[in-house]
């Protein structure tokens, strides 16, 4: 099908559009799935559900000691340059064996520990030895995201995304259908090897074509480069999720395990309307201003994102808000406990949007200290402010704390980024 020309023009709009049919495709699958889940599992298995997925949200990371985004902005910049390809390539092969290597053993040794820890109990063990033994997968599943990413090769993204997910959704109904919660933790836990297999049947020859394996060499060229990323992920997706675990515990110990669900299924909206905008950070916005070395040009590729996309996420969440009542009822019924959480989420999802284009800007030119420092004051700000709003507005608190850290968050990032400008007029 071809795209209209004022689409086909703006590659923003090109790649938004190409990710908005599979997104549209993955929300209704999502919205079937959601509803089956609050039915057959009901609040408290939301919840379990929400844990695992912040684990695996970790391990993701750890897997490959978090250099995704580094491979990310070094296959942009040496995509034609195959000597710096090898030596990239052969840094990050030991980087993931030692983080597949770490990680694994921390599940495997640790999978009473962690059970007891995030499920109060000691029958989930099984959940964390079998994600030990799926960990090279997901750091190999992860390396090969990145060159797709890097490569900025969007249509055969939005096609991997797509049958993967139909693939990891139809092992997520098997699931459910025979073991209730444990088959659907169990389905969670085997998507990463159903991607990589997706990945490889789609993009194996042009993988060859990048990735010389022949003349891979366990070798750390690239490890100072590299690890200013493994502490950038690890600030930005591993205390994230930590800190979602601890408030998912926290609002089962304040309140109650039913409205920890409510919030747990709200994130998961949240989280399918956002992955519009993951697609987009990843194939354009990394890659572009990883290519981009002046303040004019950088101002010039915000504004075209923020005119781009902000109004279409702005009407998205408009429609998503006045639309709630019939959401919950269609997607999670009896769940009305989540009523009063949309409003702020979605308004704080939105601010986000605007400061994570910006914040790119920190993994682009491996800002690593500014990057470390408003990250972490957005994370304490999260914990604190849900910690102290929980008491004045009950689950509703963690929703308006994630509204105002993000306020702030975006604030912070602004004036950081005009700071480093004003440094470097030079440029």
């Amino acid at each position: 099908m071809k795209l209209p020309k004022f689409i086909s023009s703006n590659t923003v709009l090109k790649i938004t559009s190409l990710n908005a049919v599979v997104i549209t495709i993955r929300l209704i699958v999502s919205a079937f799935i959601q509803r089956l889940l609050a039915v057959t599992v009901g609040e408290v298995g939301i919840a379990s559900i929400g844990q695992l997925r912040n684990v695996i949200a970790m391990i993701t990371s750890t897997s490959t000691l978090g250099t995704f985004n580094g491979l990310v902005k070094y296959i942009a910049e040496f995509k034609n340059d195959q000597s710096e390809l090898s030596k990239l390539f052969s840094t990050v092969t030991v980087f993931g064996i030692i983080g597949s290597l770490i990680s694994s053993a921390v599940l495997f040794f640790g999978a009473s520990f962690l059970s007891d820890y995030l499920y109060d109990s000691q029958d989930y063990i099984f959940v964390f030895q079998l994600l030990a033994v799926i960990i090279p997968f997901v750091a190999i599943g992860r390396i090969v995201n990145a060159v797709i990413s890097g490569l900025s090769d969007y249509k055969r993204y939005a096609k991997v995304e797509l049958i993967s997910y139909i693939l990891a959704t139809i092992a997520l109904v098997i699931g459910v259908y025979t073991s209730e919660l444990n088959g659907v933790l169990i389905a969670i836990i085997v998507a990463p090897v159903i991607q990589l297999i997706v990945l490889v049947f789609v993009f194996g020859k042009t993988l060859n074509t990048y990735v010389k394996f022949k003349s891979l060499k366990l070798d750390l060229i690239y490890k100072n480069k590299l690890l200013a990323f493994t502490l950038m992920s690890f600030i930005s997706t591993f205390l994230l999720n930590y800190i979602e675990l601890n408030i998912r515990t926290l609002v089962s110990e304040e309140i109650n395990i039913n409205e920890a669900g409510y919030w747990t299924a709200v994130t998961f909206i949240s989280k399918n309307y956002m992955v519009f905008a993951t697609g987009l950070f990843t194939l354009y916005v990394l890659p572009k201003f990883a290519s981009i070395h002046n303040k004019h040009d950088f101002k010039i590729e915000v504004f075209n994102i923020y005119k781009t996309i902000l109004p279409i996420f702005g009407l998205g969440m408009i429609l998503v808000y006045f639309l709630r009542n019939f959401i919950i009822q269609i997607i999670y019924p009896d769940f009305s406990g989540m009523e009063p959480l949309f409003k702020w989420q979605l308004l704080g999802d939105f601010i986000r949007l605007g400061a994570l284009v910006l914040s790119h800007q920190f993994l682009a030119k491996r800002l690593v200290k500014s990057f470390v420092i408003t990250e972490i004051v957005s994370l304490g700000l999260f914990f604190v402010l849900s910690k102290i709003f929980i008491q004045y507005y009950g689950t509703e608190g963690v929703v308006i704390a994630h509204f105002v850290r993000y306020i702030i968050y975006f604030i912070m990032v602004a004036f950081v980024i005009r700071g480093y400008y004003s440094s470097n007029k030079s440029e």
